[in-house]
């Protein structure tokens, strides 16, 4: 079976919610990174098998197979095609594991993989009536984020609760992650992310994105927008609960926001790497997914790691540095307890409370960002052989991809 292997990573900035990045469309987002990281590497388009993107939303301008529209404003060729891949927040993920899998099924050499998602420019969506003209006031729904035209059947079977009350649902069944311990995790993100910019950790990984301005040249946006140099156990504290008033835990101080970004990642055939002269970053070693109860959704890493686990053959302690997508601060220490790994090498340059959620984009983010941290460490001597990346899922999965880095 023919190994799959990563020979780059990378990502834009993320921008907060009608932040710096509102003014980008995601299909030209999601060009701008395809074109860059073929530039990079120096990869023919043409030599592309297939494209595989992931989105969230598909509701506006990211509509109608955004891989297949983005390759082209990149100036892939016609023939190499596209697919967008939708399992929400790791979507970006799943487009990756998708790519290595057709690698190792021998379907093809090289694939272009990652994700998208601009929340800010989430459009408003109106129902049409089922026979005539509707009478009467109609729901429109902000696309942004939720769900959206459920079926009262999932209602019944599984509830239709927000993202934010399966967090509260967690909090409910583990009391002792308490809001204290939630706040205290979130300040750590915020303190890991400002640090690793200033480290100036984000460089290799972050590709600027040109912003069009209504007069004058464009911005280039350099840096992620959402991390806060302010955030204090103290500011934290004063957050009123937003899903559950009374005795609620979640906060918008621990949860992730609503953000925009792209990320791209270079799969291939290890025989391909060699015969280019291209070293890879890693092995993709194991993947998995695995789905959970939807009202507790933000428990999906679990059962997806330790699939992934097995089928790398590997033990938890094996694991030298995981990226956890955190979409709230009480899953990810759920998640952390129950899979038992050193809570010290969980997302050591920030998570998502910090850098942002951009649902399509943030599983291939965290990867980009796991890949990039395993280097460094590699060239300073301290290497980590393996590394986790996971998120929860939305309805109740969970993806995971272990990496094993190339020393």
């Amino acid at each position: 079976m023919p190994e799959a292997v990563i020979i780059d990573a990378i990502r834009t900035p993320i921008g907060a919610l009608g932040g710096s990045l509102a003014r980008v469309r995601p299909d030209d987002l999601a060009a701008l990174v395809m074109k860059a990281i073929l530039e990079r590497n120096q990869i023919d388009p043409a030599s592309l098998e297939e494209v595989i993107f992931g989105c969230a939303n598909q509701a506006g301008e990211d509509n109608r197979n955004l891989a297949r529209m983005a390759l082209l404003l990149a100036g892939i060729p016609v023939s190499v095609p596209g697919v967008t891949v939708n399992r929400l927040c790791a979507s970006g993920l799943a487009a990756v594991n998708m790519a290595a899998r057709a690698v190792r099924n021998g379907d093809g050499e090289i694939y272009l993989a990652g994700g998208v998602e601009s929340m800010s420019r989430a459009p408003y969506s109106l129902p049409k009536a089922e026979e005539g003209f509707a009478f009467g006031n109609l729901t429109a729904y902000d696309t942004a984020l939720g769900w959206r035209y459920p079926n009262p059947k999932m209602k019944e079977l599984y509830g239709t609760d927000s993202m934010g009350e399966t967090a509260e649902n967690i909090a409910a069944q583990r009391p002792h992650l308490t809001r204290e311990k939630q706040d205290e995790f979130s300040v750590r993100s915020h303190q890991n992310a400002i640090a690793a910019i200033d480290g100036g950790r984000f460089n290799e990984e972050i590709i600027p994105v040109p912003v069009p301005q209504r007069k004058g040249d464009p911005v280039l946006v350099t840096t992620d927008e959402r991390p806060r140099r302010d955030t204090s156990m103290e500011s934290l504290l004063r957050l009123k609960p937003a899903f559950k008033k009374e005795g609620g835990t979640v906060t918008a101080g621990n949860a992730s926001g609503l953000n925009d970004g792209a990320s791209a990642v270079l799969v291939m055939s290890a025989a391909k790497a060699a015969q280019l002269g291209l070293k890879p970053l890693a092995r993709i070693a194991a993947m998995a997914s695995a789905g959970v109860e939807p009202r507790v959704m933000g428990l999906g890493p679990v059962p997806a790691s330790q699939k992934a686990l097995q089928r790398a053959g590997l033990k938890a302690s094996e694991i030298g540095l995981v990226e956890l997508n955190e979409a709230f601060a009480v899953q990810s220490l759920a998640v952390i307890e129950d899979l038992g790994i050193d809570p010290a090498l969980y997302n050591v340059n920030g998570g998502a409370i910090a850098l942002g959620h951009p649902l399509g984009c943030s599983g291939a983010r965290i990867l980009t960002s796991l890949l990039h941290e395993m280097k460094r460490r590699a060239a300073f001597g301290t290497p980590a052989k393996y590394g986790l990346a996971t998120l929860c899922v939305g309805v109740g999965q969970g993806e995971s991809t272990i990496v094993e880095f190339n020393l």
